[in-house]
Parts: structure tokens; C-alpha cells; sequence
């Protein structure tokens, strides 16, 4: 694992353009390189090239893809991968044959989705009838149920007119039954007019006539439902007689996607072939090999450094061990790191754990949170087309994590399912809550919230320290002094540390006193104060804009009144943000002892253990929800603000087994 961003290097080769297949196949299987427009050679220069043309506009390419996969969904086959075997066999793709095949499919299927349709609308038509029908609407203010016969007609013409009615039916015997919405009684009654209908108004007839309705409304909506399975599993039967056609077709549009995608990029001489693209420094002299290798060295071979172009531009990569993907998907929902700085992933697992573990601390609740990561896991391993439920994929690898990490802070604090039931290792968080204990060097609340405030003391240090090495390193050496999250922050931030451990200390009696308060404070005021008139000297050294000494003045006093607002009031609020830590654990225990003295209440074991297993499932659903999502927060505002911008720009080399190309 790299602790920074990994070093990156800008490719700009020349190569004969005979040779411009074969390379781009191959830098397509190593899956190294992020292509970027040639925009750096001299204008004149650039008149001299052509741009690159296509039979088949990548639009079509993605969109007949895309059309393709919404086959294989439907038909719950995997999309697949392209290998390299595919690559090597790819040619020109005939588009036109591919969407004629496309467009007989659609049609053999459409004749399904039509059936469907009609089920469908008849089911939901059905189905609110039925919910009408268990309603405790005891005087049927929704529903009209008629029990009768015809005096003229046929019954086969009465059926045919009345199927435009959503409702039941029933003309196998007399008496003759309908039901339906009263919102349709006016429909009914002209059509059952027409045929001259009699009502039969002998309750007992009318009670029966309505059972006979009710239990045909089930015997339908039962069909109905079958029919629809069984339509759908006609659906899926013919996509899947046809998977090794759809699969084909795509591995085609996907290789032409792909070198459509890549030649983009490429601009053309009468004889050569021109193209640039960032590739990682791990990886440039493989890529050279490749290149050189196929055009057998006719071509030409240019590196451009990270440091020779502006580091905004720079595309970052950053390299974790798989098994902090979990981790990683918490910082990329967030940003991607500026180039040259710290990877935020390892520090974002411990603090992330360490949080979950402080406000969810159970050995129970943690073992059941890592059997349903497991079972989670496993099951969607299983089924790789099934969709991400109520409870995801990447909850399930999350899950990995905080079981174990809930089930330490158990065995810290001596808890499970709610219960002391064994010595903790630290000191016991029900015991202390609950105004139990009278000894040791944890015995009150108070204690606890102390805790959690030496905490996010650590946790916001430590974000400092990684801003301090990463302005370092990008010779940011102004805002690494003077800004709130530099020196001058952290100065300030220790000495207001002290300040406060001070006036606890003396039981919020008085504030401390020292010679080197007053000092260090007017120090720390002067620096934030000089920020501006420093950094608009290094900018004019540069070509910056000029400035009035009025707009100097004005900026100056502004920037200084929101790096001490910051400063004075954004750490003291960060820091006491972590009392949410502790507010969370507090109220996991207070839960647990509620639950507890409810199942007291009851000298029935069988009640008590329901009581017990109700409350862990509630607690575990919203304490561990809770306690996740307060876990992201502290990291993104109280812990990310220190040091990471999210301001880089992610490296997205084009390769087999990516599903996306840009």
C-alpha cells in the first residue's frame, strides 16, 4: 500500500500508423494508460494534423452495448469481460447486422411484454378490489355487488360488454353475480339495463352470491399472477436460448467501443499516428516495451513529469490493499485526493472503526452485525445479477468490519446483548451509566465525555499533521504557516487545548494564566494577519494581477476575520462534535437498560426473552444505523476538512473488464 498518491508520467509517442491497430489493442490489455487529447503541441503544428474518423461513431458503439446488456439483465445473464484472446480476434464490427438482430429479438419479445401488460392492468384492477373487499367498510361504500338475472339478450354479448369493466363476473349460474368499484356503477348499470336486469333481493341469495364473487376474486388474481410468472418465464427462456449470440455480439461492439474510445485520442499524419495519456510510473517502462515492441521501434517516444505541468491537471491514482475497499468507497464518495498527497484511505479505516466501536460497544449485536455481513456476502456472491437490497454489497463488506469492531468494544466494556455478563477489559459502560459505580478512574458520564473529547483532540491532530505533510510536499510553504489548518492552527489549536484542560481541570472555576498565553496569541494573530500580503507577492513575482492598495487592505482584513472565525470557533465546535461519540454509546446502554427493566416487569420467561430479542433487534437496527452514519460525519467534517480537498481529478485508464469508458 502507498501512503501518497502514486507518481504519474505523460506519454506523448509518434508511431507509424500501420502499426496504430496493433498498438492500441495492446494498450487496451494492459489497461495502463488514461488517453488525453494532444493539446500541447505548438498550434502551427497543429494544422499539419487530422483527427480521427469512424466508420461507427462510438455513440452507436456505446448505445448498441448498453441495448445489449439490457438483454442480458432481462435474462439475468452476467455481463461479461473482454479478455485478451478477444481483443486479439476483434475486427471491424457490422453495426447494421448487430441492430437488425437486436430489433427481431425485441420484436419476438415485445409480443410478451404486450401479454404482460394486459395481465398486469387486469391484476392491479383485481387486486384494489380485493383490498376494498378486506376492508372494514362493513356498509360497502366502495364496492357493488348485484345479484339477478337477464330478461333479454345473450349472455355471451353481456360478457363481451362488460369486459371493458374492470370487476368479476359471474353468468355460469343463476343467479347471475357482478362486483365491482362503485365508482364504475354507473357504466354497469347501462350496459345490465340494456339486457333487462332483475335484482334478487333475498339476503340470503345475496350472501351467497358474494362468497361465490370473493372466491372467484382470489381464483383470478391467483391466474393472474401465474400468468405473469409464467409470461416472465418465457421472457427470460428466450433471451437465454440466445446467450452465447448476446454475448458474442457484445464482446464485439465492446472491443470496437473500446479502440473507438482509445483513438479518439489520436490525431494523423499522412504516415503516422499521433497520441498522449498519463500512465503511472510503475507502469511507463512496461508501456514503452509495448510500444517499441510492436512498431519494432519505429516510433517516437517523448515522458513529460508530474512536476512539468500544472499539478490540477495531473490525474491521481491511489493504491489500497483490496481488503480497505470498504474504506475506499468512503473517500471516493467524497473526493479524489489532489495529486503528490497523502492517501486518506488507511487513516479513514481506523477513525471510522474506532468510531463505530466507542458508540456501538456489544460482543451480541457485534457477532450478529458480522453473521449478516457474512450471509450478505454470500448470498450475493451466489447470485452476482441480483440486485443490492435494503441491505447492499458494499453494506455487507462494511458489516466485516464494524461486527468485530462492535464486538472488541463488548469485551472493553463488558457487554453483551445488553447485559454485563462478563469483567470488562476497560471499565463497565453500563455500570457507569447507570450511576453504579463509585471507584476507579471512570465513574461518572462526565468521564465518558472526556473520553470522546481526547479523542476528536486526537482525531483532529492528526488530520492537521497530515495537511502540514502534504502542503510540505507541495512546497505550499505560506498556506502550510499561516492558514487555520497550518502551523498557525494548530499552534492555536494546542494552545486553546490548554486552555480548556485548564478550566476543567479546576472545576470550571477559573481560566489558567501563563506568561506565554498573551505571546503566543498576539504571534498566532499577526501570522494568520500577513497571509494575504505574503501570497500576493509570491503571485506577482509570478505575472499575478495587480492590486490597489485599498483592495489589498480590504482582502487582507477579510481573509483574517474567516481564518479567526475559523480558527477560534471551527475547532472548538469540532471538538466538542465528538461528544456525539459518547452521546450515541450513552444512549446504546440506556436502550439496553430500558428494555431490561421492561422484561423485569414480567415474571413470564417466555415474555422476557421476547422483550430482550425485541429490543436487540430495534437497537441493532437503529443504534447500528445511527452510529454508522455519525461515523461518516465526524470523518467528512470533522476529520477530512483538516487535510483533504477532494479537488483531484481520479486516473481512469481504459481497459478489458471495465464496464465504462468516458
Amino acid at each position: 500500500m502507498s501512503m501518497f498518491t502514486r507518481k504519474m508520467r505523460m506519454l506523448t509517442a509518434v508511431i507509424m500508423d500501420d502499426s496504430r491497430e496493433a498498438v492500441v489493442k495492446a494498450l487496451i490489455e494492459k489497461g495502463a494508460m488514461e488517453f488525453v487529447h494532444i493539446d500541447s503541441i505548438p498550434s502551427d503544428k497543429l494544422k499539419m494534423l487530422s483527427s480521427h474518423t469512424s466508420a461507427v461513431p462510438k455513440a452507436v458503439l456505446s448505445d448498441t452495448r448498453a441495448r445489449i446488456e439490457g438483454f442480458l439483465r432481462q435474462g439475468g445473464i452476467a455481463i461479461p469481460e473482454l479478455t485478451s484472446k478477444d481483443m486479439e480476434e476483434s475486427k471491424a464490427v457490422q453495426i447494421d447486422a448487430i441492430t437488425t438482430d437486436l430489433d427481431r429479438m425485441s420484436a419476438s419479445l415485445q409480443q410478451i411484454r404486450d401479454k404482460q401488460k394486459i395481465v398486469n392492468q387486469k391484476l392491479l384492477s383485481l387486486e384494489e378490489l380485493d383490498e376494498h373487499c378486506k376492508s372494514k367498510d362493513k356498509d360497502n361504500n366502495y364496492l357493488d355487488l348485484r345479484v339477478g338475472s337477464i330478461t333479454s339478450g345473450k349472455i355471451d354479448d353481456l360478457k363481451d360488454r362488460l369486459s371493458q369493466i374492470g370487476g368479476i363476473f359471474l353468468f355460469d349460474k343463476l343467479p347471475y353475480v357482478t362486483l365491482c368499484l362503485r365508482r364504475d356503477s354507473s357504466r354497469l348499470s347501462d350496459i345490465v339495463d340494456k339486457f333487462g336486469w332483475t335484482e334478487n333481493p333475498d339476503p340470503i341469495i345475496q350472501d351467497d352470491a358474494k362468497k361465490r364473487a370473493l372466491s372467484s376474486l382470489s381464483s383470478q388474481i391467483r391466474d393472474c399472477k401465474n400468468q405473469l410468472k409464467a409470461l416472465s418465464d418465457d421472457c427470460i427462456s428466450k433471451i437465454q436460448s440466445k446467450q452465447q449470440v448476446l454475448i458474442d455480439m457484445w464482446k464485439k461492439v465492446r472491443a470496437n467501443e473500446l479502440c473507438e474510445h482509445v483513438e479518439s485520442f489520436f490525431s494523423y499524419t499522412n504516415n503516422t499516428t499521433l497520441f498522449s495519456g498519463w500512465v503511472s510510473e510503475e507502469d511507463s517502462q512496461s508501456v514503452e516495451s509495448i510500444i517499441y515492441s510492436i512498431t519494432k521501434g519505429k516510433c517516437i517516444i517523448e515522458w513529460t513529469e508530474a512536476s512539468d505541468v500544472s499539478i490540477e491537471s495531473v490525474p491521481v491514482e491511489i493504491k489500497s490493499p483490496k481488503i480497505l475497499a470498504p474504506f475506499e468507497h468512503i473517500v471516493e464518495n467524497y473526493g479524489t485526493p489532489e495529486y503528490g498527497s497523502i492517501n486518506p484511505t488507511p487513516f479513514t479505516t481506523v477513525a471510522y472503526i474506532l468510531m463505530f466501536m466507542l458508540m456501538f460497544a456489544d460482543l451480541g449485536q457485534g457477532f450478529i452485525l458480522l453473521l449478516i455481513g457474512l450471509l450478505g456476502g454470500y448470498i450475493y456472491k451466489k447470485n452476482p445479477t441480483k440486485k443490492d437490497g435494503l441491505i447492499s454489497r458494499y453494506l455487507c463488506s462494511l458489516l466485516l468490519y464494524l461486527g468485530p469492531a462492535s464486538m472488541v468494544g463488548g469485551l472493553l466494556f463488558g457487554s453483551c446483548f445488553g447485559y454485563s455478563l462478563f469483567p470488562p477489559l476497560w471499565f463497565n459502560y453500563h455500570a457507569v451509566v447507570n450511576g453504579h459505580v463509585s471507584s476507579g478512574s471512570i465513574t461518572s458520564i462526565y468521564d465518558i465525555l472526556g473520553i470522546t473529547i481526547w479523542f476528536g483532540i486526537a482525531v483532529i491532530s492528526t488530520g492537521l499533521i497530515l495537511n502540514w505533510i502534504n502542503l510540505l510536499r507541495k512546497k505550499r510553504f505560506i498556506e502550510l504557516v499561516c492558514s487555520r489548518n497550518g502551523f498557525v492552527g494548530g499552534m492555536l489549536f494546542a494552545l486553546g487545548i490548554w486552555f480548556g484542560y485548564g478550566f476543567v481541570k479546576s472545576g470550571y472555576k477559573t481560566f489558567p494564566s501563563s506568561p506565554f498565553l498573551m505571546p503566543v496569541l498576539i504571534l498566532g494573530i499577526v501570522i494568520i494577519l500577513i497571509q494575504v500580503p505574503l501570497e500576493y507577492i509570491v503571485e506577482r513575482k509570478h505575472g499575478g494581477e495587480k492590486k490597489s492598495i485599498g483592495s489589498l487592505i480590504m482582502d487582507t482584513i477579510m481573509e483574517f476575520l474567516v481564518e479567526a472565525l475559523e480558527i477560534f470557533s471551527g475547532f472548538l465546535s469540532n471538538t466538542l462534535s465528538f461528544m456525539r461519540v459518547a452521546g450515541l454509546g450513552i444512549a446504546h446502554v440506556s436502550l439496553m437498560t430500558a428494555f431490561s427493566d421492561m422484561s423485569d416487569l414480567t415474571s413470564n420467561m417466555i415474555f422476557k426473552i421476547l422483550i430482550m430479542i425485541a429490543g436487540n433487534i430495534l437497537v441493532i437496527a437503529l443504534e447500528g444505523l445511527s452510529a454508522g452514519i455519525q461515523s461518516l460525519r465526524l470523518n467528512y467534517y470533522e476529520f477530512f476538512t483538516k487535510y483533504f480537498t477532494g479537488r483531484g481529478i481520479a486516473f481512469e485508464p481504459v481497459g478489458l473488464g471495465k464496464n465504462k469508458t468516458k
